[in-house]
């Protein structure tokens, strides 16, 4: 497994070995060693979730409000897709970056997002499915949106597609609109809960040395 630290703070990219003979293929896009070695701590997985989408549908920017916050583990399970990550998290020292993690059914490049940074992905290809593991459950009342055609942000979009998007993405809030709204992550309460799980990790780490 290799990884990569995105130029957002505490995002990684994680490409796995792939195994092909005359039989097909396998791979392990999550694998917890290297997961830990680079981000600190388990993933917790709450809940999963499955899209499929046409070449042009762009879903995000998203987020969840912080607390509780979601952390994220995305790979492409079909096609190609443009993966986003962008920090959204108000006194992080890169606040308001962005970068793009291809992924596809060929390398099966995974994306992780810590807590309070928000997602968005384009779909390069028809029938492109993205399979995520995230740490909390859906609540429709905790989930946000910011435009992910903010020209503060400059998210470099492809000039040559027709963009499909949610009415709700469409109508979402600039960053500076949101932020002055009160409804960003602040980057210490992100870490405050991303060292909840490092230190609930060392717990059971702890625990399952220990002899019977």
């Amino acid at each position: 497994m290799r990884t990569r630290a995105l130029a957002v703070t505490g995002a990684f990219s994680f490409t796995p070995e792939v195994y092909s003979d005359e039989r097909g293929t396998f791979v392990s896009p999550l694998q917890h060693t290297a997961f830990v070695a680079a981000v600190g701590h388990d993933l917790t997985v709450a809940q999963t979730n499955h899209s499929r989408s046409a070449r042009g549908v762009l879903r995000g920017i998203h987020f969840t409000a912080t607390p509780p916050g979601q952390t994220k583990y995305v790979h492409c399970a079909r096609g190609r897709a443009m993966d986003v990550v962008v920090d959204i998290r108000v006194g992080s020292p890169t606040f308001g970056r962005w970068d793009v993690v291809e992924l596809d059914a060929r390398s099966f490049r995974a994306t992780y997002l810590p807590v309070g940074v928000g997602h968005a992905f384009l779909a390069l290809e028809d029938d492109t499915v993205m399979s995520y593991l995230v740490s909390t459950e859906y609540r429709a009342e905790r989930e946000l949106a910011v435009d992910p055609f903010d020209p503060a942000l400059g998210v470099a979009w492809p000039k040559d597609m027709e963009f499909v998007l949610s009415g709700r993405d469409r109508a979402a809030p600039s960053l500076a609109r949101a932020e002055a709204a009160g409804v960003l992550p602040r980057y210490e309460e992100c870490l405050a809960l991303d060292a909840g799980r490092a230190a609930v990790g060392a717990v059971r780490a702890d625990r399952a040395d220990r002899p019977a």
